[in-house]
């Protein structure tokens, strides 16, 4: 078995205190404008300060405030779409799974049909038709992110129901939600929760492309996406007001990676025996 992640769960812990703390650890308020201070570079560099530790942007606004309180909205958006997504998924893929025949196939088409379909495209023409916002840019997710789970439980479910004590539950009666709630999905819980924690890193790279088309979390709201949108126009000259937010995606993304990868090992009986 591979070792515990220490330093990647390390990096998600901080990162949840920091969301949730954002307004006792923020050094400053994320929404203030000092435009005397605009492009204030890191406290390290000629002209820096320690008051913006990490510089600011150009409406003078506090990086390192901005960044922290951009975590709870990236782990907000990726939190609640992926468990929304997970539940809508798990539940067309048990039923599908179960019930097999014309149901399953009907399930299953809808479910091939959703996946071709792109998260970027629907978010857009939600954010053109009802505007941009955190409902909004999780819905869209969602609506195409529930496929994948969809998928693979039902492949759980196809070989769980040739094992022998779900043919022992039919014979005795229970009914279809039983074996369902009762003896199919706690045996998916592992590959679900896997899943779950794998694809959070996945929403917040999708949530901050879309802020950074102008489809995510609209302004002047902290998102990441959004943030390192702003520096694009000034990279050579202001690198940091790109570069942090960048860090700080790349930083959690991975994280989540990596520890959804020691997870599925720890859970997952066959590669515990190899």
């Amino acid at each position: 078995m591979k070792r515990p992640p220490v330093v990647s769960a390390a990096i998600i812990l901080g990162f949840v205190l920091l969301a949730l703390l954002a307004d006792v650890v923020s050094p400053g308020d994320p929404y203030e404008q000092t435009l005397r201070a605009r492009f204030t570079p890191p406290a390290w560099e000629a002209h820096g300060s320690w008051t913006h530790p990490l510089g600011t942007d150009r409406l003078g606004r506090d990086l390192l405030s901005r960044i922290i309180f951009g975590a709870r909205v990236s782990l907000a958006a990726g939190v609640v779409t992926v468990l929304l997504a997970g539940f809508i998924g798990a539940g067309v893929g048990l039923v599908a799974g179960y019930h097999r025949g014309r149901v399953g196939a009907i399930l299953m088409r809808v479910t091939d049909a959703t996946l071709a379909f792109p998260i970027i495209l629907l978010a857009l023409i939600l954010a053109v038709t009802v505007g941009p916002s955190f409902t909004n840019v999780v819905i869209a997710i969602a609506v195409i992110l529930w496929a994948r789970y969809a998928r693979v439980i039902h492949g759980e479910v196809l070989a769980l129901m040739e094992r022998e004590f779900i043919a022992q539950a039919r014979v005795i009666g229970c009914s279809a939600g039983r074996i369902i709630v009762v003896h199919l999905l706690p045996n998916t819980l592992n590959t679900l929760i896997v899943l779950l924690t794998l694809q959070v890193g996945y929403v917040i790279i999708v949530e901050a492309s879309l802020s950074f088309l102008g489809a995510g979390i609209p302004p002047p709201a902290p998102a990441w996406g959004s943030m390192v949108a702003e520096g694009r126009d000034v990279i050579t000259t202001a690198w940091w007001v790109s570069f942090f937010p960048g860090l700080a995606i790349l930083l959690v993304v991975l994280a989540f990676n990596l520890f959804g990868d020691w997870l599925r090992d720890v859970l997952d009986p066959k590669l515990r025996q190899q």
